[in-house]
């Protein structure tokens, strides 16, 4: 026996879905207590007006709705003045103006309270004209204008056609005719008055969306910016890590066989140093290749010291920057990973230069101090026939990722000039030898 089963098709399934969701918003949640945030004060119009009024500015919405209430009170009042009671006119435009206000509150019960007072106008008013009063007419445009810009194109689409039903219901049942019936006027003037409210709308929607996520997507890079940066410091000082920790492992076996008749103890105590230097060793080469590229090949050479930064100033020379070095202090072999982050933050900032500043003249200058290190590089305004490179913007990124990892501090920023200056003061522990020296 074949067990057939019968799915509904995509339309249908369409259509549910709008109209569980469009019951939802006019039916289920008819209550809904949703007042009018206040406008934002950085918006495009409230930088018109000055800095010290914009806080007061947010109140501005509430403003509109309530002279479009009062506005409606008016028309509404007017419609019904000739040939009746003052106090009967002054109800019916509360009447109508009533649901205007009520939308800052409660959007959706003000559409009901509206077409609700539209019914009840038109037996004030003795049936003309039907089914939409003056004051209805215009009230009960602007409540589904106001709605439709607090919620969304489906409740937009579903306030619209069930107050054309209602127009198209009333008109017969009132006893009008279709000639003086302002149900076809009324559909076609709400029709466009929503249509451009949501549109509108649904601009300003998806351009937020963007916004967002163009702000996610910067934090994203950001953040991939920093990880990637963070593994190819892990993959640069792999090699100098793992040099010391091999001179460990082999100056460990050989230690016991430059001493006579070593003790045992002692013997024990090398055997244990190289195991725990293979082992730690082992675990650096493993951790490295989770953090390891497929195609990364490791370098063949040696990683760079401030020692190369002679060869890194003629290749930048040789590439158009005019720049010049300057070293104060004893000058002195610093530890490796401090060295080879030093030779690469001078290496970004002078690439900086010649992305951002070409044509400007730069200046690196290498302090050697008891407690560390310090390095500048400045660079002058570019030159104003050579138009800069755009970048990626993460070379500072980099920089201060390394300088956090060294535990030092940087600061990177304009000068007065209009050039750039990089500053980094990497603490360094000094050695015995350094203390005599000084």
């Amino acid at each position: 026996m074949t067990e057939t089963t019968t799915s509904a098709s995509p339309e249908l399934s369409l259509v549910k879905a709008a109209l569980s969701g469009l019951r939802a918003d006019l039916f289920r949640d008819v209550r809904a207590y949703r007042p009018l945030p206040r406008a934002a004060a950085d918006g495009p119009w409230t930088r018109m007006f000055p800095r010290r009024i914009r806080g007061e500015l947010g109140v501005l919405p509430h403003a509109a709705v309530l002279a479009l209430a009062l506005l409606t009170f008016a028309v509404g009042a007017e419609s019904v003045s000739f040939g009746a009671d003052a106090y009967v006119a002054v109800l019916c435009g509360i009447l109508v103006a009533a649901p205007v206000a009520l939308t800052l509150l409660r959007p959706v019960l003000a559409w009901w309270v509206s077409l609700g007072a539209a019914a009840v106008l038109v037996f004030v008013t003795g049936g003309s004209p039907t089914p939409w009063p003056a004051g209805s007419l215009v009230g009960h445009t602007l409540v589904m204008m106001i709605v439709a810009a607090r919620t969304g194109p489906r409740t937009a689409a579903g306030m619209w056609a069930l107050s054309t039903l209602y127009g198209f219901v009333v008109t017969p049942v009132t006893g009008g005719d279709w000639y003086n019936s302002d149900a076809v006027p009324m559909l076609v003037a709400s029709g466009i008055a929503v249509a451009l409210v949501t549109l509108v709308q649904v601009n300003r929607t998806a351009r937020r969306e963007v916004v967002q996520e163009r702000t996610a997507g910067a934090v994203e890079r950001d953040r991939r910016t920093l990880l990637e940066e963070r593994t190819n410091i892990a993959r640069e000082l792999h090699d100098v890590v793992a040099h010391h920790m091999s001179v460990v492992a082999i100056q460990a076996e050989a230690a016991p066989y430059r001493v006579e008749n070593p003790p045992p103890e002692l013997e024990q105590a090398f055997v244990t140093i190289r195991e725990n230097a293979v082992a730690a060793l082992t675990e650096l080469r493993r951790v490295l290749g989770v953090v390891r590229a497929e195609d990364y090949e490791a370098p063949d050479a040696p990683q760079p010291t401030l020692a190369d930064l002679d060869r890194l100033l003629d290749n930048v020379r040789d590439a158009g920057l005019t720049v010049d070095r300057a070293v104060t202090g004893a000058v002195r072999e610093l530890p490796p990973g401090v060295e080879l982050s030093a030779y690469r933050i001078v290496q970004e900032a002078l690439s900086n230069v010649l992305r951002h500043a070409p044509g400007a003249p730069a200046r690196v200058e290498v302090a050697y101090v008891l407690g560390g290190l310090g390095l500048r590089i400045v660079n002058g305004p570019p030159g104003a026939l050579v138009k800069p490179s755009p970048g990626a913007g993460h070379g500072v990124t980099g920089m201060r990722e390394r300088v956090a990892m060294l535990g030092g501090e940087m600061t990177a920023g304009a000068t007065d000039d209009g050039g750039y200056e990089v500053s980094v003061f990497v603490p360094v522990a000094a050695t015995p030898d350094a203390e005599g020296d000084a």
